[in-house]
């Protein structure tokens, strides 16, 4: 390329790395770029990099085709394009060993900084990495083997506010459809949430079960609360099939997949996951920028929105 442009290799690398270069010998090693079909090995080139940066970060949750993820993603990748930062993403597939490999596999490629939404409960093994200084911020689980920055929404608020709606609007039989403590962090915080509003009432608990017996049952519940997109989308269907969804209350949690036209409106726990996004890459990319004190905790509140399903009155 050098001997095409006419120029020397240091003046082909100041010209491909942004560098100032005379107008007229950007525009041949520019011509010679185009002819050779030359791409820039960033990955190379962060090796020389004053600042040993690679201008990449990677993001890992369980499922990046889940609403939430690529909401959450979509709000981290602005943060990064303000910067001309890359966003690499990747599922665990709820694997922790299939997510190490993921981790080590980002990291062999030289991220700068990883975004993880954790499905692996030990993450000692990042304590080197970190301490070398790699960019690391966990989302949605507090890290538990390692002091690292975490930001999370307030799912146990959330999910309790849900509940005190509902009781509000003269509901005492409520039900949880949702996944169980085991799932997660988020999941055990929106079932703490929802016992913490059911306190003095009996509770109705469906993990990751079947909610028709129970609303066809002898005793049903005159509102459910469901703790999770997708299960919300189950008990929409469920009560639309059964003739229910004009007369049992619900209030779901999480405000992505469910966005046009639907009839009724659900009430929903909305958490902003693209603002999450933001929030989770503005941390990390502050400790890129040199900050170094104590580990971060940053919550995210929630919103009720109200439209229709939540205000339900029971049905005497």
């Amino acid at each position: 390329m050098a001997a095409m442009a006419g120029v020397s290799l240091s003046t082909v690398s100041r010209v491909v790395n942004g560098q100032g270069v005379d107008a007229d010998l950007t525009a041949n090693v520019q011509r010679a770029v185009e002819l050779l079909g030359y791409r820039h090995n960033h990955a190379a080139g962060s090796l020389r990099r004053s600042n040993g940066l690679s201008a990449t970060i990677g993001l890992i949750g369980e499922d990046i085709s889940d609403p939430f993820f690529a909401a959450f993603h979509r709000g981290a990748e602005q943060v990064a394009r303000e910067r001309s930062v890359v966003t690499f993403a990747a599922s665990s597939d709820g694997s922790p060993e299939y997510e190490r490999e993921i981790i080590e596999t980002m990291l062999g490629r030289r991220v700068d900084g990883l975004l993880l939404l954790p499905t692996g409960k030990d993450h000692s093994y990042l304590r080197r990495d970190v301490a070398t200084g790699t960019g690391l911020v966990f989302v949605n689980r507090p890290p538990k083997t390692i002091d690292t920055d975490c930001v999370f929404t307030d799912h146990r608020g959330g999910a309790r506010r849900a509940i005190e709606h509902l009781r509000a609007h003269g509901h005492e039989r409520i039900a949880f459809v949702g996944p169980g403590a085991d799932a997660g962090f988020g999941a055990a915080e929106r079932l703490a949430g929802y016992r913490e509003g059911m306190a003095g009432l009996e509770e109705d608990i469906v993990v990751n079960g079947d909610l028709e017996p129970l609303v066809t049952g002898p005793e049903p519940p005159t509102a459910v609360f469901s703790a999770q997109n997708l299960i919300t989308v189950e008990v929409m269907r469920t009560l639309f099939r059964l003739g229910l969804d004009r007369i049992v209350a619900h209030v779901g949690f999480d405000d992505i997949p469910l966005r046009g036209p639907i009839a009724p409106p659900v009430t929903m726990v909305s958490h902003d996951a693209v603002a999450l996004g933001r929030a989770a890459a503005e941390l990390l990319f502050s400790r890129l920028d040199g900050f170094n004190g104590r580990a971060r905790e940053v919550v995210r509140e929630t919103t009720l929105i109200e439209r229709g399903t939540g205000e339900l009155q029971p049905v005497s």
